[in-house]
């Protein structure tokens, strides 16, 4: 899919989180998120709780980040970032 078809809205959560990257890990996450421009499906589909959510896994300087995602119509929602540390359980407080 051509990366024009997909808009990219950040929650509020996201936007805070990023806020606190460095310019490198910026610039790592502008390229994996173009990656889920042109393949929105690279993530792994969560089931229960979490349905309906993506995650992607990336490094960044031998560090695993997950970034969890949903697809919409036209959209890709970036939900939430961050290490593996309390991840899921933030992410399903943030979903309820």
């Amino acid at each position: 899919m051509p990366s024009g078809d997909f808009e990219i809205i950040q929650t509020p959560l996201f936007g805070r989180k990023i806020k606190k990257y460095k310019k490198n890990e910026k610039k790592a996450l502008d390229m994996e998120i173009r990656k889920l421009l042109e393949n929105p499906e690279l993530g792994q589909e969560k089931k229960g709780d979490l349905q309906g959510v993506r995650v992607y896994k990336y490094k960044v300087n031998r560090q695993e980040i997950l970034l969890a995602y949903s697809v919409l119509e036209n959209e890709i929602l970036l939900i939430t970032i961050g290490s593996h540390e309390n991840y899921y359980r933030d992410l399903k407080a943030y979903r309820k």
